[in-house]
Formats: structure tokens, C-alpha cells, sequence
């Protein structure tokens, strides 16, 4: 008999929708559609689908259902970035807050959003302006209304104020904080937290501890004990989506850079006077405390005083800093030297990280989505339908650890990253995945997953070109460009295409490019040899592209054993 559930947790979005950042790309999709407004429906619902599918956003595989459709439309207008329908009952009118399924306000300026921050500052004020139980959301059992985002916030410096840290475990989040409201006083939840820890630490077996607190929870609350975890990562991941939070361990904390602004969201505490005033804010985007000069004034010399405390000078003298437009453009300026910093030391991080780098490896190498425990305990997982994106990431975080690159590393990477410094999509079309400048040479990286013919249709033409305005824009520095395409499987069509590796620029002159094909297993083998036999050196990695490209006269099948055979013999001859 199914359990019935008898308190619903709070969450955002739906288990389907888990990477808010992927909202983006749907309503990108939508917009140059013909079913923006007309998303009702089997029907359409298909539809919905199969658009999604036909531009990559979701994998259809054998799902023949409309679920799909369904669940990230409703994602889409629980979050105010289309316009929900307003049930008949609710004595509101569909007039009063826009037309159903069509793109709101915020939804296009999530839409129009080029940067991670921009981005973030969409999902920052759809959360800031989601309060629960209303008319869209119900089924909730408590008594006030209350933002899941402040609370959450509110706990964490609750939290930090008792224990001189904000971090929120997963587990925290999924037996106690996701059941909570705001209706509670603050230290009692803290209270708990700290009991579950306390009782967490005394425990001899840990493992035993955990299905007893989720059975206890599943007694309380009704809900399947895979749910707990379910909603608490879909959670945390809306959450990290404002820019408010960064993960710590297996839970999350309050980023620094922001701690400030945090107070001061948590300190807006007024709550919407109806269910229209909480609807039409969802869809225009909440009023946030930067929106006044004043506090937009105070958080930008927080952020000016973290800079200087890191050494960098910041100067406002002689900066337009009265009016808030003016000002959070500045703040942004600030946001953006400080994320660099954190990137840079992001970066120097990544030679001792080496190990985790290989892990992550052999999860795409799997094509897996499921957990792998590191040595530290940590778990890692590739997130469903963004493998392209952690193939691009895993090859850049690879480099990092190989070092001595003379260009920044958000240069060498032409995907964003957010405050954790993980993938937000893949590199956008018209340029490399990657590329890194070297003292001695330049290397462009292309990455798919796509393993069969459709592998040179796709990449063929895009490798080359790529590669070939490499040369040409590293031309004046006299710096060889080398090229290397990794994939898990390399397809000999796309072989035959880089064994030749030619480009005819407009003027039909001849460029002769060193692209080498290579599957991620065989440059796994050479990254892993250099840093097991202590000889990392970006020299490697030149030396190995040029003995491949020697041996490019073979035809591809036999080239691409021939790649094998080099990529084992080198990493044989560093171990000597």
C-alpha cells in the first residue's frame, strides 16, 4: 500500500527540472517557437517535448510519455518565467497577471542574461519572490506564509551566529530544514540541527545512523525515504542558482562575497499583502535590497574592502556613485575582480587535485550518472543531460593541473562557470571548447560525446575551422597551434578527416593543421603517467601530438592504433 503523505516538504522546481540553469535554454527554445502561449494539452505537451529534444536540452531516448513537456512548463511558471494559469477558484483574474504559457518579464531578462551573474540575479529575484503556501502552490500544511529563501538563509546565519559556520548539510536540509517554516523560531530549528549533528558524531556506525534518522523522518512525514535526498539536492541546486550559496563538503554555506547582501534579504522581511502582489513579483522579478541606492551603496564598499584585504585596490574616487543604476554597475565590476581572484586560486588548486580530475574522467569514459565516492568521502556525479558540459570542464580543470599556461584561465575556457566553478553549459557555437597559449605553443581542444558517422558531420568542418583561425591569430608570435579532438570513441570518418587536417582560407591558399583525434581513455593514460611519475610538463602533451601527426600517412584505423600504441610507449618512457 502506498505511504500518503502527510507534510509536504517545500522545494523548487520539480526532480524532473533539476538544473535550473537549463530553464534558460527552454525558454530560449520557446521563444522562437510557435507554442509560447499554447502549451496546454496532450498535444502540445508532446510538442513541447520534442522541441526540447530537437534542440538538445533533454535526452528523449525511448520516453515516449509528454511528462517532459509537462514538468518544465510547470518549472518554468512556478518560478514566474512564464505566465501561470490562474485557477477558475482563486477569485483572481487571468487579465490581471499576463497571458498563460507566454514569457514573462524575468523570463527575458533570464533569456537575454549573457553572464553567469546576470543569470544568477534572475534566479535570485524568481526565489526572492516565491513565498509559500498561494494559489499556484498548494498542498502545503502550514499556517503562514513564508519565503523558502530567506528561511533557509535566516537558518544559515543562525546557524554561523552559534557555531562560527553556515554550512547547511544535505542531510540537515533533507530531514529537518525542507520541513520547517518560518512559523518556527529560529533557534529551535538550529536547535535540531545541532542535536542531529551531536547524536551524527556519537554514532559508531554512521551508515546505521542514517537509515534510522530516514526511517524516523519517513514515520513523520510519509514520504518515500528516497524522496528526502531527492528534494534536498533539487534544493540546494535552486538555491546555488541565486549566487547566494557555494558548496561546502556535501552541503552548502554562505558565499563571502555576498554575506553582507544575505543580511540584508533576510532582514526584508515584509510578506506580500495577497497572492497577486506574490504572482505578478514572481513574474517581474523581485524588488532586491541593491535596488536601493542606499544599501546598493553599502554592499559595494563590502566588496571593495574584500579586495583590498586581498591586496587589490579598487578606486570609487571620481565614479558615478549616487545614482543605484550607476552603483550596482560598479558592484558588479567588484563582484567580477573578486570571482577572478577566486578563479586564480581555483587554478593553482587543481595540481594537487589530480586525482579527482581522473575520477571525473572515468565517470564520462562510463557515461555515467552514478555517484563515485573520492578518497576524502566526497561524492561526485555528473549530472543528468550535462555530460558535454563536464567533458569540456574535466579537459580544462586537466590543463590547470598541467600548468604553466600564459593565458588566463577564463580565457582558456569558453564556457561559464559559477561560483563553485563548475559548468554552465557547454562553450557556445562560433569558437574552441578550449584553447591555451603556452610559451612554446598553442593548443585548441575540441570535446564531443557524439561517437559514430555523426561525429564528422558535426565536428569536422568546426575543428578545422577553429583550429585554422588559431593559426592565424597566433601568426605574429611565430607559436606552433596544435589541435586535439577527444571524444570517447573516435570515429574513423573523423579520423580521415583530421589525418589530412587541410583549410583552404579565402584567397584558396593551403593551410596544413596538426589536428590529433584521441579518445579520452588514451589522454587519461598520458595525464595520469605524468603525474604518478612526478614529470608533468605541458612539453607532454606538444611532443605526443607531434609523433602522432608523424604517423598520419596510415589509413584511419590503422592511425588511430598507431595514437594507442605512441600515448602507451610515452607514458611508459616517463615511468623510466
Amino acid at each position: 500500500m502506498a505511504i500518503k503523505p502527510k507534510t509536504r516538504p517545500w522545494y523548487f522546481g520539480n526532480t524532473t527540472v533539476r538544473s535550473p540553469f537549463r530553464l534558460r535554454d527552454g525558454l530560449s527554445a520557446i521563444s522562437t517557437s510557435s507554442l509560447q502561449g499554447d502549451l496546454r494539452g496532450v498535444q502540445q505537451d508532446k510538442a513541447f517535448r520534442e522541441l526540447l529534444g530537437a534542440a538538445g536540452i533533454v535526452k528523449l531516448g525511448e520516453d515516449k510519455t509528454n511528462s517532459v513537456g509537462r514538468k518544465w512548463r510547470a518549472a518554468m511558471s512556478q518560478h514566474g518565467f512564464l505566465y501561470p494559469e490562474i485557477p477558475a477558484a482563486s477569485g483572481l483574474h487571468q487579465a490581471d497577471i499576463g497571458a498563460v504559457d507566454t514569457i514573462t518579464p524575468n523570463g527575458w531578462r533570464l533569456i537575454r542574461a549573457e553572464t553567469v551573474a546576470g543569470m544568477q540575479e534572475c534566479f535570485l529575484r524568481s526565489l526572492a519572490a516565491y513565498y509559500i503556501p498561494n494559489v499556484l502552490d498548494g498542498g502545503y500544511t502550514f499556517t503562514a506564509v513564508f519565503s523558502p529563501l530567506r528561511h533557509t538563509l535566516a537558518i544559515m546565519l543562525e546557524l554561523e551566529r552559534q557555531t562560527g559556520s553556515s554550512t547547511l548539510d544535505i542531510f540537515e536540509m533533507a530531514v529537518i530544514v525542507q520541513f520547517s517554516n518560518a512559523t518556527q523560531p529560529l533557534p529551535s530549528i538550529v536547535g535540531e540541527i545541532l542535536d542531529l549533528r551531536a547524536r551524527r558524531g556519537a554514532a559508531v556506525n554512521k551508515r546505521q545512523f542514517f537509515r534510522q534518522e530516514i526511517d524516523a523522518a519517513v514515520a513523520r512525514y510519509g514520504y518515500v525515504a528516497t524522496s528526502f535526498k531527492d528534494y534536498a539536492d533539487l534544493n540546494f541546486r535552486y538555491l546555488k542558482a541565486t549566487g547566494l550559496f557555494q558548496s561546502k563538503g556535501r552541503g552548502i554555506s554562505l558565499l563571502p562575497e555576498k554575506h553582507l547582501f544575505s543580511e540584508q534579504l533576510v532582514a526584508d522581511a515584509a510578506i506580500p499583502a495577497d497572492d497577486l502582489k506574490i504572482i505578478r513579483s514572481m513574474c517581474e522579478g523581485a524588488e532586491l535590497p541593491t535596488d536601493n541606492a542606499d544599501t546598493a551603496r553599502t554592499v559595494l564598499d563590502d566588496l571593495v574592502a574584500q579586495l583590498r584585504q586581498r591586496g587589490v585596490e579598487f578606486e570609487l574616487a571620481g565614479r558615478p556613485i549616487t545614482e543605484v543604476g550607476d552603483i550596482n554597475l560598479i558592484r558588479h565590476e567588484a563582484e567580477d575582480k573578486l570571482f577572478a581572484l577566486n578563479e586564480a586560486e581555483y587554478a593553482a588548486q587543481q595540481a594537487q587535485q589530480w586525482q579527482e580530475i581522473v575520477a571525473w574522467m572515468d565517470l564520462l569514459i562510463a557515461n555515467s550518472n552514478h555517484p563515485v565516492i573520492l578518497p576524502t568521502g566526497e561524492p561526485i556525479q555528473v549530472p543528468s543531460g550535462e555530460a558535454p558540459a563536464y567533458f569540456e570542464w574535466v579537459i580544462w580543470r586537466a590543463f590547470l593541473a598541467i600548468n604553466s599556461l600564459v593565458n588566463p584561465p577564463n580565457d582558456a575556457r569558453k564556457f561559464k562557470i559559477d561560483q563553485d566553478f563548475l559548468p554552465v553549459g557547454t562553450a557556445p557555437g562560433g569558437g574552441p571548447d578550449l584553447i591555451f597559449e603556452f610559451d612554446e605553443f598553442v593548443l585548441v581542444v575540441e570535446v564531443t560525446l557524439t561517437t559514430n558517422s555523426r561525429q564528422e558531420a558535426a565536428e569536422g568542418e568546426p575543428v578545422r575551422r577553429h583550429v585554422a583561425n588559431a593559426v592565424l591569430d597566433y601568426q605574429a608570435t611565430g607559436k606552433r597551434v596544435y589541435g586535439l579532438f577527444l571524444a570517447n570513441k573516435i570515429d574513423s570518418n573523423t579520423a580521415e578527416t583530421f589525418r589530412f587536417g587541410v583549410w583552404y582560407l579565402p584567397d584558396d591558399s593551403r593551410m596544413q593543421l596538426d589536428i590529433v583525434p584521441m579518445p579520452l581513455s588514451q589522454f587519461k593514460e598520458l595525464f595520469v603517467a605524468m603525474f604518478q611519475c612526478k614529470k608533468v610538463d605541458k612539453a607532454h602533451i606538444a611532443e605526443i601530438i607531434s609523433r602522432c601527426r608523424v604517423l598520419h600517412e596510415h589509413e584511419p584505423p590503422i592511425w588511430k592504433a598507431k595514437i594507442a600504441e605512441q600515448i602507451a610507449a610515452y607514458s611508459a618512457e616517463l615511468g623510466n
